[in-house]
């Protein structure tokens, strides 16, 4: 038995900066974190972005601040795959000099007559080189070339999936893949094999769309003598229909999740239930998922997104959330409005009914909705049942209950006394007072209980929205 011990755990995220970060691409992210953190080991960011013409600054930026956003921090700088280009160049050179690998002269004619052979013979798009036995002698002088993988013909190549299980295929169905191509550019298949064999990459968790690619791959680290990763292969998230992911779904990147009020903490609790499960436990903190979070727990069957559990989620998320974070989300929600009252009284209404709005919410939005009839100026909007309320026999009812709040404590307690003390002496339902008050006080039937919207509104501005709504 050996005395060395096994290599520290080390995952990586490795998204292509061509667009948003999308909202697979953020499970695995997280999947790859969980993994790294529960082991004790390495999570590492590869920005593959050898695909100039495509990749952006700004891509790569969405994709540093989603994971920002999340909490998804790595342990290393981000690696850039085209950094890497001469270290690509070099393996496939030593593997050309090893018999791995050999030049391929097929011109673009030649390759476009032996797909078409190819599909007609049912092999798929799979490309026989002649030149894989031919003697490179015979190529024309100066002619471009492609450098291939000499892949075995014969046997399988299996990979041991620790979500798929034992998956093989066989090597007649695999054709030799180009390693660079006739501009010495790296192709994207043995970039990744050279970038996580250099990372030390110990296990390469991925969507299962990728699942072709890895048989490749795992040629290449056999040709190149290197211990390949263990390979986990997540089922791809679809929609609630159960179609594959897109834009007719709704939302799909980190992006827009944020920009419709969810809580970073919430869509990672959601994210990591899609496909993976621990009994019945829906909520989970971010310690109690590093402590849960194995690859045992990842289900083989495509998982639904299902926009009514991320509500749920994020709010229970937003009423156990710190208020002062929350009311800072809040007034910068509301604080891109005109007209909406600002600075620290608007603060202060906003962190006193902070609690009880939060109660009724599910999102960040749905929170800067509820609570911005708190920052609104005079004359206020009216819901068309809130100004059915405001008969004249209601708005003279405001005006006298208005002389008794002007001398009463603005805390809840005292208001509430003084409230049922008043009805009582007019032999009236508190209802029937409150829902005008309701009224005067937020332009609307609905809002958390009169006292807590008389405290957060203070004496003098509820006194205030009283006269102007009992005036007419």
């Amino acid at each position: 038995m050996s005395d060395t011990p096994p290599p520290r755990v080390r995952t990586r995220f490795a998204p292509s900066p061509t667009g948003m970060l999308h909202i697979g691409g953020a499970r695995t992210a997280l999947f790859n974190y969980l993994f790294a953190r529960h082991h004790g080991g390495e999570f590492l960011l590869r920005i593959e972005d050898t695909d100039r013409e495509r990749s952006t600054e700004a891509a790569i930026r969405v994709i540093l601040d989603g994971l920002a956003w999340l909490g998804l921090e790595t342990d290393a700088p981000p690696l850039f795959q085209s950094s890497r280009h001469a270290r690509h160049v070099e393996v496939a050179q030593r593997m050309l000099a090893a018999g791995h690998a050999y030049r391929c002269y097929l011109t673009p004619a030649e390759l476009a007559e032996l797909r078409e052979k190819a599909k007609a013979a049912g092999r798929g798009m799979r490309i026989d080189s002649p030149w894989r036995d031919r003697d490179p002698a015979e190529a024309p002088a100066g002619a471009p070339f492609a450098i291939r993988l000499r892949a075995p013909r014969e046997g399988q190549t299996v990979v041991e999936d620790l979500v798929q299980g034992t998956v093989r295929v066989a090597n007649a169905e695999l054709d030799d893949m180009i390693l660079l191509r006739s501009d010495g550019t790296p192709t994207y298949l043995h970039a990744v094999v050279v970038d996580d064999h250099d990372m030390g990459i110990t296990h390469v968790i991925r969507g299962d769309d990728h699942l072709t690619n890895t048989f490749r791959q795992v040629q290449v680290y056999d040709a190149m003598g290197w211990q390949a990763p263990r390979f986990a292969h997540v089922p791809l998230i679809h929609g609630p229909d159960g179609a594959k992911l897109s834009k007719r779904h709704g939302a799909q990147s980190v992006t827009e999740f944020r920009d419709m009020g969810y809580l970073p903490e919430a869509l990672c609790n959601y994210l990591l239930r899609l496909g993976w499960g621990h009994g019945d436990a829906e909520i989970l903190s971010r310690e109690q998922a590093v402590d849960l979070f194995d690859i045992d727990g990842v289900g083989r069957a495509p998982s639904r997104l299902d926009p009514a559990k991320l509500a749920f989620i994020n709010a229970h998320w937003l009423r156990v959330a710190d208020d002062g974070r929350i009311a800072g989300e809040v007034l910068a929600l509301l604080g891109r409005h005109e007209g909406l009252l600002g600075g620290a009284e608007a603060e202060r209404r906003v962190r006193a009914l902070l609690g009880a709005l939060k109660e009724r919410a599910k999102t960040l939005l749905d929170l800067a909705d509820a609570a911005a009839f708190l920052l609104r100026p005079l004359p206020l909007p009216m819901t068309p049942k809130a100004e059915a309320l405001l008969t004249a026999g209601n708005r003279a009812v405001l005006r006298e209950l208005a002389a008794t709040l002007a001398g009463v404590a603005f805390t809840p307690e005292a208001l509430d006394a003084a409230l049922r003390e008043w009805c009582a002496a007019r032999e009236m339902k508190l209802g029937a007072v409150a829902q005008p008050l309701r009224a005067a006080l937020t332009g609307s039937t609905a809002s958390p209980g009169i006292e807590a919207v008389l405290v957060a509104l203070g004496r003098e501005e509820s006194l205030r929205r009283i006269a102007a709504t009992a005036q007419g």
